[in-house]
């Protein structure tokens, strides 16, 4: 008798840290740790590793490759047993890792394994990552990363993968055009934006609080460096908002006081794309045409795909983008 597949092949804790592709490796360096507020934990040729204010080891890997593009997503999990449970429970979806389960040599070690999702982003589910002492959290500098959106062309099949393989849970809606998507009692870890292509729409990272978000605003200010669409603070996930581009184009975001869920009360909500919900303070304005097409960026068919599946040109700006 066929056997359906398993549950979520593992309980997510948090979005751990995501890795950045750039052809502006320096630039995109400094820029991280001298403007945004990150620390250089460790680095090699082409590569960095970068952390917040709390303990995770790095927040942010920065790789030099040719291309702009997503690295990958890298969840943490509470074992090495929960890692090898997921293996097994992949395979019963006929999904292959594409490492491991198994030591991960790379800066911070850990234990873990790597995977694609359908339109080929990289996964990386790890536990036993090095932890660093934190920081104080006196400057207006990042925490960690608190969630990426994404663009997808079926965010339906998007939802459903992270919904019942990775055991995401979906917070809220911005009418049948963004899904927001959590693996603890944050609001959103994940979201995924409807789009005419699959790519990377931003990166968001956690300020303390209200009075942290604006000071680490006026910092960039003090290097010549002003919001493309914020402050503000959203509808869904309750969060406030400010975005920026980094040297490579990618768009980076100051965050504070998402929405925490309870999970026994809460109810997914469908909201209305409407400027009074997507900036509940009416101080941002609408997004530019500017921040849009960074936000919609470039086809990008993931970090293991073939070099002939790469584009060749760049893709014209899109209609519809959200941030």
């Amino acid at each position: 008798m066929h056997q359906p597949p398993p549950g979520p092949v593992a309980r997510l804790r948090s979005l751990r840290y995501v890795e950045l592709h750039t052809p502006a490796f320096s630039e995109a360096a400094d820029f991280y740790e001298e403007v945004w507020g990150l620390r250089t934990v460790e680095a090699d040729s082409g590569a960095r590793w970068l952390r917040g204010t709390g303990d995770e080891h790095h927040v942010l890997h920065l790789t030099e490759r040719d291309r702009v593009g997503l690295g990958r997503l890298a969840f943490a999990v509470a074992t090495p047993a929960e890692v090898d449970e997921a293996a097994r429970r992949l395979e019963a979806r006929s999904l292959v890792p594409v490492f491991g389960p198994g030591p991960l040599e790379q800066a911070g070690g850990g234990y873990g394994l790597r995977f694609t999702d359908p339109e080929g982003r990289l996964i990386e589910i790890s536990a036993h990552v090095h932890a660093v002492t934190p920081r104080g959290r006196d400057e207006a500098v990042p925490v960690g990363v608190t969630h990426a959106v994404l663009n997808t062309t079926d965010i339906d099949a998007a939802v459903a993968f992270y919904r019942d393989v990775l055991g995401l849970r979906v917070s809220d809606w911005s009418e049948h055009q963004m899904a927001f998507l959590r693996c603890n009692a944050d609001h959103h870890c994940i979201a995924f934006n409807q789009a005419e292509w699959t790519s990377l729409n931003h990166v968001a990272y956690e300020m303390s609080s209200v009075d942290h978000f604006m000071r680490g605003i006026g910092r960039l200010r003090h290097h010549g460096i002003t919001p493309q669409w914020g402050p503000g603070r959203h509808g869904p996930g309750d969060n406030t908002f400010s975005y920026f581009t980094d040297p490579s184009g990618l768009v980076c975001e100051y965050t504070s006081e998402v929405a925490q869920i309870v999970e026994d009360a809460w109810i997914a909500r469908v909201w209305r794309r409407v400027p009074e919900l997507s900036d509940l303070w009416g101080t941002a304005g609408a997004p530019s045409k500017e921040i849009r097409c960074h936000m919609a960026g470039t086809p990008d068919p993931g970090p293991l795909a073939p070099v002939d599946a790469l584009p060749t040109t760049d893709a014209p700006a899109p209609k519809e983008n959200a941030a």
